[in-house]
């Protein structure tokens, strides 16, 4: 049986997450100091350390639960890359993105600051999108080597991410029907690796 963690140690930890995901939407990571931190969040340095090493452990965190983990970890039912899987990857992706602006009170130094933050996050979720991708190209092409099997995950998770950007910069068509467009290249290539494997 795993040990129940003190709900104010949750607490805690979830209102420094909070603290700094505000000072980031307002202003530069670099800018950002502990005592900003702990200003934010009504808490000593102390505190702040009992839970962080620093704040880069802090802005990794943030981006793991908050960011990546709701976004990439409800999609780990999926067993089959298929047009499905890309439609649900794709609206995940379009959904984290629209979240992501609409709670960021888009003045110019919130854009500035969430340009540099989606930076950080774009990369973390590229890496996650690589491996999921990666584990489903792997029970379906298991006989393919490994390397060829992970320049697919690469290509396939900088692609969508690519066009979930793509995306929301440009507002219209709708994320359904923007993903409906590019599904006959997506799954053209899928195809073809079925029929080379088989």
């Amino acid at each position: 049986m795993t040990p129940k963690i003190d709900p104010r140690i949750l607490r805690t930890r979830k209102l420094l997450m909070d603290a700094f995901i505000k000072l980031i939407l307002k202003k530069s990571f670099k800018d950002i100091t502990i005592k900003d931190i702990t200003d934010e969040a009504t808490v000593n340095r102390a505190t702040l350390y009992s839970h962080f090493n620093d704040k880069y452990e802090l802005l990794d965190i943030v981006i793991k639960e908050t960011v990546i983990d709701n976004t990439i970890n409800n999609l780990d039912y999926f067993d089959k890359l298929n047009e499905e899987t890309y439609v649900k990857i794709f609206l995940a992706l379009t959904d984290f993105h629209t979240e992501s602006i609409t709670n960021s009170n888009l003045n110019a130094q919130c854009r500035r600051s969430y340009e540099s933050f989606s930076t950080i996050v774009e990369q973390k979720m590229k890496t996650n999108l690589e491996n999921l991708f990666y584990s489903l190209l792997l029970k379906q092409q298991s006989n393919l080597e490994s390397e060829a099997l992970k320049l697919g995950a690469l290509i396939l998770s900088s692609g969508i991410y690519a066009a979930s950007v793509d995306w929301i910069n440009k507002g219209s068509p709708s994320a359904e029907q923007y993903i409906e467009k590019a599904l006959p290249f997506i799954v053209t290539k899928i195809d073809n690796l079925n029929h080379l494997s088989g």
